[in-house]
């Protein structure tokens, strides 16, 4: 059901010089902010305590800041979770504080400031979890792009797994770009977000991968960037009803799942325009550049010849 109906193709292939030098400074400054300022990661991959505690009226989150910088933890990060009166206090490694003593003593000077206040929750991430956390990651980012490319490559053509991760990488690196430069705090909801938009991308780019090759089976005289545009304009209704509800259950997650789920539902809110951008302006084109043609993916059956009794 095509509730977006277009008359005639969009020329998006037109405009692939344009989309290609935009993506080429995304991805260039993108490498430049990760290479000069990094990613501020979370205690998840840094190691450190969090601590969940409440209050019995709103938290005075500036006042909280001052008690533990009285007593010697400044670097403190402290957050509202999910109400006013949840507060998350998060706390990097500190060598003179074992785990729980390190607890102890801040609960202690929040108490003798607040007696009401309560601890709810404690985690506390060595510094070497914290790294196999961070290994174990980036692995499973690498083990995720390059199953994609393979099952594309099986799927269609080997052009296709490459115009696709392409694109892929393209999305990665501009929401690691934008929380490097923004120094956005990188946790393990942030990096499950990466692996969710690879994963989402490569299903928009496996919609279109399907109606071009379609195409090239329908539309046998016609070239390949007719073929291309032709694909993307008729699976655009789909894209715009797909994608528009995804990203209001996305943008509802950002504004209104609270603290827990702020960084996830950014992370996600940045691939998914991304996604949509890339798998047409940066995978499509891109097909054009490595010579896709109608060979490539409709057998030809030669003409038998005949038998000269």
């Amino acid at each position: 059901m095509d509730f977006f109906r277009f008359e005639n193709d969009i020329p998006f292939t037109r405009y692939r010089l344009f989309s290609f030098t935009l993506s080429i400074i995304i991805t260039i400054s993108s490498v430049y902010f990760l290479a000069t300022k990094g990613l501020n990661l979370a205690v998840d991959f840094t190691g450190g305590t969090v601590m969940e505690i409440s209050y019995q009226q709103p938290a005075d989150l500036n006042k909280t800041r001052q008690v533990l910088a009285d007593i010697g933890m400044p670097d403190a990060i402290v957050q509202n979770f999910g109400t006013s009166r949840d507060v998350m206090i998060r706390l990097p490694v500190k060598e003179e504080h074992a785990g729980g003593d390190l607890s102890e003593t801040v609960i202690a000077a929040l108490k003798a400031d607040d007696p009401s206040v309560e601890m709810r929750r404690i985690e506390f991430v060595g510094p070497q979890v914290g790294d196999e956390l961070l290994e174990n990651g980036l692995l499973a980012l690498l083990f995720v792009a390059m199953g994609i490319v393979a099952y594309l490559a099986f799927r269609f053509e080997w052009k296709f797994g490459v115009s696709c991760i392409i694109a892929n990488l393209h999305d990665v690196l501009t929401i690691l770009g934008c929380f490097s430069f923004f120094q956005w705090e990188f946790d393990l909801t942030v990096l499950a977000a990466v692996l969710a938009v690879l994963g989402y991308s490569v299903n928009e780019s496996v919609v279109i991968s399907d109606r071009i090759r379609e195409n090239f089976r329908k539309l046998r005289k016609a070239t390949t960037e007719h073929v291309i545009n032709n694909a993307i304009t008729e699976t655009m209704s789909r894209t715009i009803i797909t994608h528009g509800s995804t990203q209001l259950v996305v943008v509802s997650m950002f504004l209104f799942g609270g603290e827990a789920l702020h960084n996830f539902a950014l992370a996600l809110t940045i691939g998914i325009l991304f996604g949509i951008y890339s798998s047409i302006m940066i995978a499509s084109p891109t097909l054009l550049l490595l010579g896709a043609k109608r060979e490539d993916l409709v057998k030809i059956r030669k003409p038998k010849e005949e038998v000269v009794p």
